[in-house]
Parts: C-alpha cells; sequence; structure tokens
C-alpha cells in the first residue's frame, strides 16, 4: 500500500495489479480494497412469505436459492477485505419519512397502497422496528459491515452512502438483493451518474414482478449504465493473486 495526498490528508492506496471480473459486455477491472459488496433490502418484507411483497402479489417463493448466494459472495468479500453494506428500506412507524399524498411514493409505493386497502396491515410494513423491517435470519451483518437505512428506491437518495464510499475509495459497486428491477436498478443508476463502476451478481438478485422484468432490468444494466456477472465468478475472481 502506498499513500496520496488529497486537500492535505494521506489516503491508502492500493498499488496491487487490479483484478479481472469476468461480466457482461466485457470483463471489470477493479481492487478489493476499492470495492463494496452491496446488500440491497434483503428484509422479510422483499423474500419472506407473509412480508410486504408477498402481501402486495409478487412472487417470493423463490428467494431462497437467492439469500444462499449472497451468503457465498458475503463469505468471499470479507475473506478479500472487501467492504459490505446492507440496506435497509422503509420508513417511521408513522410513515412520515414515506412523505403524505404530495409525494409520488405515496402514490406508487405497493407497500403504502396495500396499507390502504387492508387496513389491519396499518404500521406493519416497511416500519422500523418491526419483523418485516428486519434483516432475513440467514444474512445478518458482522463487525465492519455497514447498515444504512434508505427512504426510496435508490440507496443514494437521503442518505450518506456517496461520503461514505468517496472516504474509503472505493469505485466498484458489485450489487446483490432485491429487486433487480427495483431497488438494485435504482441504486446502481445512480451510482452510475456519480462516476461509480456498478455490476450486478444476476444469480445474487430477485425481480419484482415476472421473470421478463429480471430479463430486462438485467439487459438495461448491461447495455447503457454497467456490468453483470456471477457469484462464482465473484468468488473465483477474489481468490486470484494479487500483485
Amino acid at each position: 500500500m502506498s499513500e496520496k495526498s488529497v486537500s492535505g490528508y494521506e489516503l491508502p492506496v492500493d498499488a496491487s495489479a487490479p483484478l479481472t471480473l469476468p461480466a457482461r459486455p466485457e470483463p471489470l477491472q477493479l481492487r478489493p480494497s476499492q470495492t463494496a459488496l452491496i446488500v440491497v433490502d434483503m428484509q422479510n418484507a422483499y423474500s419472506t412469505l407473509g412480508g410486504y411483497l408477498d402481501l402486495a402479489g409478487f412472487d417470493v417463493s423463490s428467494t431462497g436459492p437467492v439469500i444462499e448466494k449472497i451468503q457465498v459472495a458475503l463469505d468471499a468479500a470479507r475473506a478479500a477485505g472487501v467492504q459490505v453494506i446492507f440496506f435497509q428500506n422503509g420508513w417511521d412507524k408513522e410513515y412520515v419519512e414515506a412523505g403524505g399524498p404530495g409525494s409520488p411514493n405515496w402514490h406508487k409505493s405497493n407497500a403504502l397502497k396495500t396499507m390502504r386497502r387492508r387496513p389491519e396491515l396499518q404500521g406493519t410494513l416497511l416500519a422500523k422496528g418491526g419483523w418485516d423491517y428486519d434483516l432475513v435470519d440467514q444474512l445478518k451483518p458482522l463487525p465492519g459491515d455497514i447498515v444504512m437505512p434508505k427512504p426510496r428506491y435508490s440507496g443514494f437518495f437521503n442518505t450518506p452512502l456517496d461520503s461514505i464510499l468517496r472516504a474509503r475509495g472505493i469505485k466498484n459497486l458489485v450489487f446483490t438483493g432485491i429487486a433487480t428491477n427495483v431497488c438494485v436498478e435504482s441504486t446502481l443508476r445512480d451510482g452510475f451518474f456519480l462516476e461509480y463502476f456498478g455490476v450486478v451478481l444476476a444469480d445474487a438478485t430477485h425481480q419484482a414482478g415476472p421473470p421478463s422484468a429480471q430479463e430486462a432490468a438485467l439487459f438495461n444494466i448491461e447495455t447503457f449504465f454497467g456490468w453483470v456477472s456471477s457469484v462464482d465468478d465473484f468468488c473465483t475472481t477474489l481468490k486470484q493473486p494479487n500483485h
């Protein structure tokens, strides 16, 4: 490791050669010290029967393999010194953070719409401190991981994500989680505009909607905004000699 000066401060620089991650549409080079593994909204709400997506009519029956793949990616990332960041989407129990009728979120959020249709659910869906908001039991943060609340689809909106990444010299974002076509894609797109290199591990993500929604999101990402890879390729890449 060497040092470089930025506005009078000394930041560590990884002088080793970058690793090459197989990806579509072309391989992507990255260094573990400049990479974060992003786990998007792996909460009961999005992946568990009885959670918000299930109650709103979305199929969550095939999220089990996704959870397993994310755990494999987490183990590899932590072993290689890649920063892990968990996102939790939701709001305060009174839903002030969700916005009122003057917010498009009030009109488009399926959680809020579901509670308006079913008043008995009011205060349960995506409410901080509740079961729905909690991360799934299989994926628990460890010391050194970052857990960050977010009030909208994008992890960059009204969060300190950009500042945290820049302070750590991170420029590569590896995405896992739910939903590929909503919060994953939204965060990756915003990262693209902020000059981050975003790659999705396709087999560690799941869509909200039919399989075609997953296909469309991955097409958008690899064609316009980033790269698409797999958990196996990510893990194999991190085991490469890093000169």
